[in-house]
């Protein structure tokens, strides 16, 4: 009830609001990278997997948060332009393990540069000491809400929550 209020009487929550930051931090990244011709997917995979190379196709899926089949197709128009290579498992031949080519890197590097200038937009005005309090608070809501999302939710607050 609380927050139907809160948003008639225009004040957003946490919830709307951190939502809202994401999708226009999202949404100013993609007008800056139409230039590299990528989808939000594509660019989404490509930096995911910079990060984690060598893993295989159903631990990119999880932490992509997307459907196997979906990451499937993905890899396959990246494996198409050349950015990303499949290599068999050494001891699984059913698994993939998934590697970034050589001709990948400037473009990472391309959508790094993307990714500060669209982050300094977002943080214009913001001082340092207001930035390193965000990130430590976000930082914390996370470890919060990872915890959280490792306990069961009690009977009582799923019917009445």
């Amino acid at each position: 009830m609380n927050s139907i209020l809160l948003i008639m009487n225009n004040a957003p929550t946490l919830g709307f609001l951190l939502h809202d930051v994401a999708r226009l931090l999202r949404k100013r990244f993609e007008q800056r990278a139409k230039c590299l011709g990528l989808t939000r997917s594509q660019w989404q995979t490509l930096a995911y997997l910079s990060k984690n190379e060598g893993i295989h196709q159903a631990g990119l899926a999880e932490i992509l948060e997307i459907e196997p089949i979906t990451l499937v197709r993905i890899l396959d128009k990246l494996e198409e332009r050349g950015l990303v290579e499949r290599r068999r498992h050494p001891t699984d031949r059913r698994i993939w393990l998934l590697f970034l080519r050589e001709e990948t890197r400037p473009l990472l590097d391309s959508i790094r540069v993307i990714g500060e200038s669209t982050r300094a937009e977002a943080l214009a005005d913001i001082s340092d000491d207001d930035r390193e309090h965000l990130v430590r608070t976000l930082t914390l809501m996370k470890t919060n809400l990872i915890g959280a999302c490792q306990t069961p939710v009690e009977d009582k607050e799923k019917n009445h929550g």
